[in-house]
């Protein structure tokens, strides 16, 4: 009789679920697309034809909207939504927590004759008031000063959110402090997105290039794990933080690399399906799908779209993800670093520059070193990245990509940038005499004549690299699963921003003298050179590139103390003050809520670290230690010596031993804390905290590998990462 059960039955989860227990009918993509989203064209079918007029200017153009037409949206909206279902709506912010918020509020209003009516109007539409002290603001709303504001952010859709007794309207929205500073994610985004469309349109207008408005586009590749739900409720550490803080490697991980792009278990295929549809409904265009490198670890990715459009619609597949998981009885695991030892999961940012006409400023064409206006463009990338590579650093810190970062697939934390055999040569070129030609990929033969010759890329792609140009587009691949894109992007869009107005700057100094191929030859050869050092094509995880990093004055921000600090840096400062996407109020509220964060996190992850080796491991490993001894004692008792029980004793005996005294450290480092401010804080939790725990994990992870099997109380990696 096994002396505990409760990792046996979290089987039952597994053994139980039937195919089609949760089944969906054949879904068409084309009619269920966008169903729950009121899109450009259904809203437009909605409004007299002056009213749309109106707000598309403010939609394409960024034109300031009257309050006339968000009347008459208002009613357009609320109709859609009732012909819904819709009871109630919501304004959908995005606040410094990293998740989205709402509160909900009835379309309907009480008449004098006793019964109701469904009003919504466009000051309804246009503003919100939720409690601004109630979410992080770092010091810029105390507790007593509650008052804030949500603005409708009309270039993002509304839609729809079902639940089995019910709808509501959501509305994306921008929340703002009663002082109208920034309190959350999208109000610096869409700041950003006018930045750099006000430079880009600057430079092609040099170009001859007539264009109304240059946004950034981007597409997220989502990566996450999938476990049975009740391994998660069986484990402190993921209810509470959301990985596992103890857990010893199991036989077998991902070394047969028999995962990556394998065959798609069928309740996990079920659980996609189901998600995807709910996707498609929502207008959030997914593409692709398939089995990551870890056993349970997965991705899914959705085209290109406009960077406000794909920030929002990635906090809704995040939420969605996990929705609908639990309907499978899975939890979806969205931490970057699950499973110690495993790959983590990041959210590769696929960044290009587009024209309102769709034309790619990123397109090399076939001969990039013909393509002067991509060759800036290209240019104006490299150099912010190289310039401002500590802001990219700063823009996906957090103790949980910390664990991710500079193993198992994920780049390391040294900002660089792969661009390929082909671009490299073009620099080379340029800076040695001139353009001539482009390196061509050609074509690729198999061997057989029954398989066709396949185009050559001109580079090839790589993994390491936290900043990659992949064809047309750069993914910044260092960016974690669990946390939103909008940062990444502002860094993104603004330094950009800056590089595009500091190219343009010089080209106009002798473009009417010189002409534009002159002078953006000499502009463009100046601007590779400073900025060549930040490029690098070979191995990220080689100690050789930690030491050419170094002597090339790169910068290696191992973690989010080290990262942080670099935020309230002068340049930074005036970066963002320069193109009005951040004050340096708001500038360092971020910084101390992500300080704070990174410490909260830190302090879960120690009381729970602490909780489950003292109330479960402890125990269980004394429960072991006492039967051991029995059999010892017993076996004396009878003239009988067992060897190898008193060897399995001593070594259990030191294992509780060495856990004692790693508890006993972290209590009293703990006590040593002195630090006062959050940023202060993160650095002794850095040097003092994560090591102790290290430490208590390492003690832990001994004693599963020794006591005996139906003693342990906690779900172990083989069984939550092979159970399906």
């Amino acid at each position: 009789m096994p002396h505990t059960t409760q990792r046996y039955d979290t089987l039952a989860a597994a053994r139980n679920w039937k195919p089609g227990a949760n089944g969906i009918k054949h879904m068409k993509i084309t009619e269920i697309f966008g169903e729950n989203t009121l899109s450009l064209d259904g809203l437009r079918d909605r409004l007299p034809k002056e009213v749309w007029k109106q707000l598309e200017k403010t939609i394409t153009e960024g034109q300031e909207l009257n309050i006339s037409v968000a009347d008459s949206v208002a009613v357009a909206m609320k109709d859609w939504a009732i012909e819904k279902g819709a009871t109630h709506y919501t304004h959908w912010f995005q606040p410094l927590t990293g998740a989205t918020a709402e509160k909900h509020d009835s379309f309907i209003t009480p008449n004098k004759g006793g019964g109701a009516v469904a009003e919504f109007s466009g000051k309804d539409l246009i503003q919100g008031e939720p409690d601004a002290s109630s979410f992080p603001s770092g010091g810029l709303r105390p507790t007593f000063e509650a008052r804030g504001y949500t603005a409708w952010d009309p270039t993002s859709p509304v839609f729809l959110v079902e639940n089995q007794n019910g709808t509501y309207l959501a509305i994306p929205t921008a929340f703002a402090s009663y002082m109208g500073e920034s309190l959350d994610h999208k109000t610096p985004l869409l700041r950003s997105v006018e930045a750099l469309n006000k430079q880009a349109l600057r430079a092609l207008k040099l170009f001859g290039k007539d264009a109304r408005r240059v946004v950034s586009t981007v597409g997220c590749e989502q990566e996450y794990f999938l476990i049975d739900q009740e391994f998660f409720y069986r484990r402190p550490d993921f209810m509470t933080s959301n990985r596992t803080l103890v857990g010893a490697k199991p036989p077998r991980g991902q070394e047969m690399d028999d995962h990556y792009f394998g065959s798609i278990p069928q309740r996990v295929l079920s659980f996609m399906l189901d998600a995807e549809r709910e996707l498609y409904r929502l207008g959030i265009p997914v593409k692709t799908r398939h089995n990551e490198v870890a056993p349970s670890q997965y991705e899914i990715a959705p085209i290109f779209e406009t960077c406000n459009i794909a920030a929002d619609h990635q906090q809704l597949m995040m939420i969605t993800l996990k929705r609908v998981a639990r309907k499978y009885g899975l939890e979806c695991i969205l931490h970057e670093k699950p499973f110690d030892g495993l790959n983590g999961s990041g959210k590769h940012v696929n960044w290009s520059l587009s024209t309102n006409a769709g034309a790619n400023l990123l397109e090399p064409g076939d001969s990039p070193h013909q393509n002067m206006q991509f060759l800036f463009f290209f240019g104006a990338v490299l150099r912010a990245v190289y310039k401002h590579q500590d802001l990219l650093r700063v823009s996906i810190a957090s103790a949980a990509n910390d664990h991710r970062l500079g193993a198992n697939e994920a780049p390391p934390a040294i900002m660089s940038a792969y661009i390929g055999e082909q671009l490299e040569d073009i620099i080379h070129q340029m800076l040695n005499g001139g353009l001539k030609k482009s390196k061509q990929g050609g074509l690729l033969g198999l061997g057989t004549p029954v398989l066709p010759d396949l185009p050559l890329h001109a580079g090839d792609r790589n993994r390491t690299s936290p900043f990659a140009f992949t064809g047309n587009k750069f993914e910044f691949r260092a960016v974690g699963s669990s946390q939103s894109i909008s940062f990444p992007i502002v860094v993104l869009n603004t330094i950009v921003a800056d590089a595009i107005d500091e190219l343009c700057t010089e080209l106009e100094k002798t473009i009417e003298k010189d002409g534009l191929e002159a002078s953006l030859s000499r502009v463009l050869a100046e601007t590779f050179a400073k900025s060549k050092d930040i490029v690098f094509n070979g191995d990220g995880y080689s100690d050789d590139w930690q030491k050419e990093a170094k002597k090339r004055g790169l910068l290696n921000l191992r973690t989010t103390a080290d990262a942080l600090p670099k935020l309230r840096d002068k340049k930074n400062i005036e970066l963002f003050e320069k193109f009005s996407v951040l004050n340096e109020r708001e500038i360092e509220s971020r910084l101390e809520i992500w300080a704070e964060q990174y410490v909260t996190t830190l302090t879960i992850e120690v009381d729970t670290t602490e909780a489950i080796a003292k109330t479960m491991v402890y125990p269980a490993a004394v429960r072991y230690l006492e039967e051991l001894s029995n059999v010892v004692k017993n076996g004396k008792e009878i003239g009988i010596k067992s060897s190898g029980a008193e060897s399995m004793l001593k070594t259990v005996s030191e294992g509780l031993d060495n856990l004692g005294k790693a508890l006993d450290k972290l209590r009293k480092v703990q006590e040593t804390l002195k630090a006062e401010t959050a940023l202060e804080q993160t650095a002794e939790y850095r040097d003092k905290i994560i090591p102790v725990m290290t430490e208590v994990r390492d003690a832990v992870d001994f004693l599963e590998r020794y006591v005996a099997d139906d003693y342990w109380p906690l779900p172990i990696y083989r069984e939550m990462l092979f159970v399906k």
